[in-house]
């Protein structure tokens, strides 16, 4: 399960690699987070936060955490 740290870390955290760095992770597209479950998530908080983010998007809840998010 996740808690309100954990959405405010989703809603803030960049893409630290790869074609959509710099991104946030709310940001990525679909597709490339799906590819991501096929090969395997990175290990670690970063890996967790893409999985959520990917489970989000299935859902159609990843606008919700808009609001959340930093403008820096």
């Amino acid at each position: 399960m996740f808690d309100k740290a954990t959405l405010l870390k989703l809603a803030n955290t960049r893409m630290p690699f790869g074609k959509y760095q710099g991104r946030f992770l709310m940001k990525l597209p679909e597709e490339y987070l799906l590819w991501f479950q096929k090969k395997g998530f990175p290990e670690g908080e970063l890996g967790e936060l893409m999985a959520l983010a990917l489970a989000l998007k299935i859902e159609g809840l990843d606008r919700l955490l808009d609001p959340l998010q930093r403008p820096f």
